[in-house]
């Protein structure tokens, strides 16, 4: 199945039953009254979140999704049936935006939690019966409520994956290498740029049963912040993520400056969202199995003189992974308590 994380459907809600008109007729009671049911009402369009799916694949598939109608109202003062909702599901991490006519658009929704609930339209009310309009002027009324109308919307999907970690760099660094071993993903691998083209997720392991999730995002260039290359394609999933571990592949460090691979990449990510500077991180040079011994040592002593917080690891080797994993985990760790902490002092 396709990544997709983006897609335009249509909605509508379902319509009030129409109230009935009618009048109670039994021997031996002449004048019974009026006796018509009410309409049942229209039928929801309801966006609930998925633990099943990871893409917005079914949405890009059928691009109309209808409730059904509520059903008129009965005779002998039964009421019409109320139709059921058309629940139609999203993965976690879907923002839900309004189409308006003049163009623009609006963020109506932003779905983070498995099974968080939005309403996107609401059925119409059923309409009364005339049993509702008898007066002691007008013990006959021949007339109904007709049933109110649905509603109807045109939305834009768009899926920004959750993920504790976000695995990022140019391309080519070796971030589908790196989350394959470390977790069960198996994403494409090959020794060219822009392999990866849409994001992979994997869930690390801890001892204790506790998951870590990581999203392998696809490779930038400079510009991307404009949309350049992959560019917002690849910007909109890191906004979600907690952890940034960057990636710089052994062969970037030639030159005066060896280090300039991670500023390129900051450089776009603080142009397309200033936030994103505080994001913690985790840098590494990888593929650290093709350097000799001494441009290994070059580099490791170039990084302590600048005083930058570099890793060296070979994700295909499997040097320096379980420093590294242990540090994602209590990055996290320490990020989540933080967190915690504040909400308990915002409830205070």
């Amino acid at each position: 199945m396709r990544f997709i994380d983006e897609a335009k459907i249509y909605v509508s809600s379902g319509k009030g039953g129409r109230g009935c008109i009618a009048f109670r007729r039994e021997k031996f009671i002449p004048y019974g009254g009026p006796n018509g049911g009410d309409g049942g009402k229209g039928g929801d369009v309801i966006f609930r979140v998925s633990p099943n799916l990871l893409t917005l694949y079914d949405l890009r598939v059928k691009r109309r999704y209808m409730a059904k109608n509520g059903q008129m109202g009965l005779g002998s003062q039964c009421n019409g049936k109320n139709a059921d909702d058309l629940v139609v599901e999203v993965p976690r991490g879907t923002l839900i935006y309004e189409l308006n006519e003049d163009g623009t658009e609006h963020l109506a929704a932003d779905l983070t939690e498995i099974g968080q609930e939005w309403i996107a339209v609401h059925g119409g009310r059923g309409g009364k019966g005339n049993m509702h309009f008898k007066t002691s002027t007008n013990r006959a009324p021949r007339f109904a409520q007709p049933g109110e109308e649905g509603q109807e919307k045109n939305l834009r999907m768009e899926l920004r994956l959750l993920a504790e970690i976000g695995i990022i760099g140019l391309p080519n660094a070796g971030k589908s290498t790196l989350i394959s071993a470390v977790s069960a993903a198996k994403p494409k691998i090959a020794p060219y740029p822009f392999t990866t083209l849409t994001p992979n997720l994997g869930v690390l392991l801890g001892e204790d049963g506790m998951q870590l999730v990581a999203a392998d995002i696809p490779g930038l260039i400079e510009g991307a912040h404009e949309g350049q290359g992959l560019g917002h394609d690849f910007l909109k999933h890191v906004s979600r993520t907690r952890v940034l571990v960057h990636l710089l592949a052994a062969e970037e460090t030639e030159g005066d400056d060896p280090f300039a691979g991670f500023s390129l990449v900051d450089d776009e990510l603080v142009r397309y969202d200033p936030g994103l500077a505080e994001r913690p991180q985790l840098r590494a040079v990888n593929k650290i199995d093709t350097l000799s011994p001494e441009r290994l040592a070059e580099l490791k002593a170039l990084a302590k003189e600048k005083g930058l917080s570099v890793r060296f690891i070979s994700a295909k080797e499997g040097n320096g992974l379980e420093k590294l994993v242990e540090e994602m985990w209590a990055v996290t760790a320490k990020l989540k308590e933080s967190e915690s902490e504040s909400e308990k002092e915002q409830q205070a």
